[in-house]
């Protein structure tokens, strides 16, 4: 999950040589949604027959696939694929913050408060105001980043709030939202995909690989994952995403790094350990 998940930026990156940034979230949820569609019917999933259901995982479609990627795939034209995957390792503070203030089904401990706190330090340190130009260079793509873990920390509160309680099965669950945003896309065509290509076999191979895998089979990964080991064990995964995505970035991309961003990064961790409650500020018997 963390080497496909940390390739997506990468993937993302050579795509966006051919084809615009409309057109690379296009055809990933498209090929995402197709991949699923066809596992959903080879363990002859079930649809739900309840439109609220149908109705909440719309809402799902739209902040946990539409939204977000179509902002990392537009972030991607002014900032490094690298820098892209440490900003997307903000997702659990981002999560915490929404659970917490905008959906109330969690509540926050003073480490976890302070584990957010860090967080945004981290990546206030990652964004750096302070440099020449960063207000008129790559600040923009640095936004559309953090918009899109926004969106997705809305989907994880939305999600245990009010999808929790129908308890759907990972594989239908997952082939409903992103099978949605399929249909999403497909209706937005004209204004997001309706442009000239340049396609070439690493475009190509990219958005392929971007959807199929990183839109389509990684779900199923994540939902035997989330089965055998538990939310907690799982979400391990936000700590190799970045890694992965730097480490390719810098080695097949030539990307560079300030020393602000790995030292934002590791500041973030470090805020992520607090609000899962992996670092406490007091040693309590339980």
């Amino acid at each position: 999950m963390g080497l496909v998940w940390g390739a997506s930026f990468l993937f993302m990156k050579v795509a966006l040589t051919g084809v615009s940034f409309g057109q690379v979230a296009w055809t990933r949820i498209l090929l995402g949604a197709i991949t699923l569609g066809i596992i959903a019917l080879a363990t002859r999933a079930r649809l739900p027959r309840n439109p609220k259901i149908w109705l909440h995982f719309t809402v799902i479609a739209i902040t946990y696939c539409v939204i977000p990627y179509t902002l990392f795939a537009w972030s991607e034209q002014y900032i490094s694929s690298s820098l892209a995957s440490i900003l997307n390792a903000v997702t659990p503070i981002m999560t915490a913050l929404m659970a917490t203030l905008l959906f109330r089904v969690e509540k926050l401990s003073a480490g976890q408060v302070l584990g957010v706190a860090v967080g945004i330090l981290g990546v206030v340190i990652i964004v750096a105001p302070w440099q020449a130009g960063a207000l008129i260079g790559n600040w923009q793509g640095q936004l559309a980043c953090i918009g899109a873990v926004a969106s997705y920390g809305f989907s994880f509160g939305y999600l245990k709030k009010f999808l929790a309680p129908y308890r759907v099965p990972s594989i239908t669950a997952a082939f409903m939202y992103i099978g949605i945003a399929g249909v999403i896309m497909l209706l937005l065509t004209p204004v997001i995909a309706w442009q000239s290509v340049d396609l070439d076999i690493w475009v190509v191979l990219s958005l392929a690989a971007l959807g199929a895998f990183g839109t389509g089979i990684v779900y199923i990964w994540n939902m035997n994952v989330l089965a055998a080991w538990g939310p907690t064990a799982t979400s391990s995964v936000t700590y190799i995403t970045p890694v992965v995505g730097v480490i390719l970035g810098v080695l097949l991309l030539s990307e560079t790094l300030g020393f602000n961003e790995p030292l934002g990064a590791v500041i973030v961790f470090v805020g992520i350990l607090l609000t899962q409650k992996r670092i406490r500020l007091s040693r309590r018997p339980a």
